[in-house]
């Protein structure tokens, strides 16, 4: 079964309210593990949205006993504000982003997310509908372009040298060949004899070129940056934010968000009075991001690398 990451500090912080939870978004709820445990601790009513229809069928099924406090519907989490306003939500209490590809996803080699499974090169988070998949973009796009979606996604400084071979053996359609190729021009390295904690491993030399082409098939930094201004907007004074993420670039786009709608003023520094005026709307409640213990990463490796950002709406005239 699915184990939600970072369970505890999520119930902690989203129930840590002067008032009850009376609705929250959970917008990517995946198999419902986060919505099922939120709804036990007291929210009165969940809204839970994804793109991958296969996960909504599990999450459905998960959330049935909460009967009409859970709401499920197939959309992006960009498309909260629409979905909320459909149902007579004008603001929320709580909104729950827990990023990426779930471990579901990756154990479904049918869904071609994971290298170390034979499967379709498709990547598309609902998966099915018209639009690029990663066979596409491997198999269409030139040496540079790809090149530069490896290092820009997969922050990979191999990107220029797989790029080319990659160029070099097309055609592909499984997510063996191209881990194959990717395997044959980068080996993977030798495990080291010590490490400095016995939860780190050798990353493969094909993680970051799937990462890169999930994100760029599912756009998925660029969704993000457009979703945190409106979840922001979406939530009620006092309400919070929170914000899973597993990889630099995601938390990277969380972090600087968060920074700027928790800044009174942005301009310059040479500027001796604002002019600006931008005042913040939230603040921050983790300024470092919050991991996973020891022992939650020993029953789950998923969370090995999770961070946890979370914010909370000021009301109008509030100081930060």
């Amino acid at each position: 079964m699915h184990i939600p990451v970072l369970l505890d500090p999520i119930l902690d912080h989203l129930l840590a309210l002067d008032r009850p939870v009376t609705r929250l978004i959970d917008g990517t709820v995946g198999a419902g593990g986060h919505s099922a445990a939120l709804l036990e601790a007291g929210v009165e009513q969940v809204l839970g949205l994804d793109r991958d229809p296969t996960a909504l069928k599990l999450a459905a099924e998960r959330l049935a006993p909460f009967g009409v406090r859970a709401q499920i519907v197939q959309a992006s989490y960009a498309q909260m504000t629409v979905e909320a306003a459909r149902i007579g939500w004008d603001a929320v209490d709580a909104i729950l982003l827990d990023l990426g590809v779930s471990s579901m996803q990756l154990d479904t080699p049918a869904r071609g997310f994971a290298f170390r499974h034979e499967g379709p090169l498709d990547m598309r988070f609902d998966a099915g509908s018209p639009g690029t998949t990663a066979a596409d973009l491997v198999n269409t796009l030139d040496e540079d372009e790809l090149a530069d979606l490896f290092y820009r996604y997969g922050e990979d400084p191999a990107g220029r040298k797989l790029a080319r071979a990659v160029v070099r053996a097309r055609p592909y359609q499984t997510t063996r060949e191209l881990a194959a190729v990717i395997e044959a021009a980068v080996p993977p390295p030798r495990p080291r004899a010590r490490r400095k904690s016995p939860h780190q491993s050798t990353i493969h030399p094909a993680t970051r070129v799937f990462q890169a082409l999930r994100i760029a098939v599912n756009d998925e930094l660029n969704v993000l940056e457009r979703t945190l201004p409106a979840a922001i907007d979406l939530l009620k004074p006092g309400g919070r934010l929170a914000v899973i993420s597993f990889h630099s670039l995601e938390d990277r786009i969380a972090k600087t968000a968060f920074k700027l709608a928790s800044t009174d003023c942005i301009c310059p520094p040479k500027v001796p009075v604002c002019v600006c005026g931008h005042r913040a709307s939230v603040r921050l409640i983790t300024r470092k991001p919050l991991t996973a213990t020891d022992e939650e990463i020993t029953r789950n490796a998923r969370s090995r690398s999770a961070k946890l950002r979370i914010v909370e709406k000021l009301a109008d005239g509030e100081l930060v």
